[in-house]
């Protein structure tokens, strides 16, 4: 049987976890993300690393099962009552990540000077993030630092990315708690001001803040056919994507967006509806670009295509791909599994970070889910890539919070990479974020929408010449030489 102090601590790792989640949309509370953390630092000081690491797990599944419930939406009307459990597959992955930052948090009470113990803490927690966020699994949704894409937080993420605006709230969330566990409120003190000056300076040297006024004309086209037509949908999606191509047209753009997997068909191998959108883009005077699928080498591929005025055409291939949806890791190996044909999708890798020209600006293709993995973003752009360009479909999640949290997630990448981005979801949100993280124009859900804009071209940021992984070894660097800082008597001493 549990004791009545750790019973309270799961009682309090639970609510941590909870306030985090509300910190995201659809509810938006970006201000309680230091102070949730706080309660789960709070239970992490003074714990043993495996008590730490089974707090972290149980607390991870609370989170990300709130975080990712918006994966049962459409999924659920094919497997009915089981719909809504769908979320605890992703949480009972991601939960680990979280057991992991409790266990070297705990790690870091123990052996890091007090002072400076709280630090390592959060360089902890952060470094977990990211490692939960790369590789064949990663799943970078949920993120604390995307909860401050409309705060003024956000300018940190031009110089740390995502994970260095996670750090900032981690280190205000430890600081807190170990005011609170030691009854001693001078670090925190301390802390606070040193994230004051850093963020201030941060945000007074942002380059994004004194931008020139953009002038290439882009659109993004939002057709609003639903999941459940989509599929079956094919004429009405050519017929309704070329009339609106033509009306965001009359204001002369340089390119038009289109979302994923609008095209629902071999494109590539169909050479009367290649000339038709050729075509389409020669009397648009634009670069078009739409999605569909691809055929190369017997192998399919979530891809966009790019249509040029001058009549030439590129393909992109998708990189990441959504696992247990479009890819099943390990298919060959489980393939004696029941189901698993069904469940492994159809689609295989793309391997080229493209960067294409336009008649606007080179751009860096994102499709879906790629758009939340910075990795992807730094590589296109350190290639030369001026613009982002994101082709969603997220009209499999319906109206819940993640259609939201995706295009917070579009916020941010504007920010790291210093670009402008042009967003095109099948059913929204779709729209035009500029460098700092702040849309020119978006659509509301579920509607047809023509969202006109203008973008220029890229500034420079840290981030977009280091990189996330960078971030991530200098906060391993710290973690561990703060490991090594000797204690001092009186750090002993309670």
């Amino acid at each position: 049987m549990f004791s009545s102090s750790r019973l309270r601590d799961a009682g309090v790792a639970g609510c941590a976890a909870v306030a985090l989640a509300a910190a995201f949309p659809k509810l938006g509370a970006a201000w309680l993300v230091p102070f949730a953390a706080a309660a789960q630092f709070w239970v992490w000081q003074g714990a043993s690393w495996k008590w730490a690491a089974l707090l972290g797990w149980f607390s991870g599944i609370i989170f990300f099962a709130i975080g990712f419930s918006w994966i049962g939406h459409t999924v659920g009307g094919y497997i009915g009552i089981f719909g809504p459990f769908l979320m605890f597959g992703p949480a009972f992955i991601e939960a680990p990540f979280f057991a992991l930052a409790g266990a070297l948090a705990a790690i870091a009470y123990q052996r890091m000077r007090p002072g400076l113990a709280p630090l390592g803490a959060a360089a902890a927690f952060t470094i977990a993030e990211w490692l939960r966020s790369i590789g064949l699994l990663g799943a970078p949704f949920d993120q604390l630092g995307y909860t401050q894409a409309d705060t003024p937080l956000r300018a940190i993420a031009a110089y740390g990315g995502s994970y260095g605006i996670t750090f900032v709230l981690c280190i205000l969330g430890a600081y807190i708690a170990d005011a609170i566990h030691r009854r001693n409120v001078r670090p925190l003190g301390a802390a606070c001001a040193i994230v004051a000056m850093l963020a201030s300076v941060a945000w007074a040297a942002w380059p994004a803040r004194r931008l020139p006024p953009p002038t290439i004309e882009v659109a993004a086209i939002q057709g609003n056919i639903a999941q459940s037509l989509k599929w079956n949908a094919l004429d009405l999606a050519i017929f309704r994507y070329t009339i609106m191509t033509r009306t965001a047209a009359l204001r002369k753009p340089k390119l038009i967006v289109w979302p994923e997997t609008v095209i629902t068909t071999t494109l590539d191998i169909d050479p009367r509806l290649m000339q038709q959108f050729k075509d389409l883009a020669a009397e648009s005077h634009a670069t078009i670009v739409g999605g569909s699928l691809s055929l190369e080498r017997r192998r399919m591929y979530n891809a966009l295509y790019f249509f040029q005025p001058n009549g030439s055409y590129a393909i992109y291939d998708k990189r990441q791909l959504v696992p247990f949806a479009e890819s099943f890791p390990g298919r060959a190996f489980l393939s004696w599994l029941p189901y698993v044909g069904e469940l492994s999708g159809r689609f295989s890798t793309g391997t080229a970070d493209g960067v294409y020209p336009t008649a606007a600006l080179s751009v860096a293709p994102l499709i879906c889910w790629e758009s939340a993995f910075a990795d992807l973003a730094f590589a296109q752009v350190r290639r030369g890539a001026q613009l982002l360009v994101i082709s969603t479909d997220d009209a499999w999640f319906g109206t819940t919070s993640g259609p939201y949290m995706h295009a917070q997630i579009a916020q941010i990448r504007a920010i790291e990479t210093g670009a402008y981005v042009v967003r095109a979801a099948a059913t929204g949100i779709s729209g035009i974020i500029a460098p700092d993280g702040t849309w020119q124009k978006r659509s509301r859900m579920e509607e047809q929408a023509i969202v006109p804009g203008k973008v220029g071209p890229r500034v420079p940021t840290m981030f977009s010449r280091i990189g996330p992984t960078a971030v991530a070894l200098a906060l391993l660097w710290l973690y561990v030489t703060l490991l090594f800082v000797p204690r001092r008597k009186s750090d002993d001493v309670v």
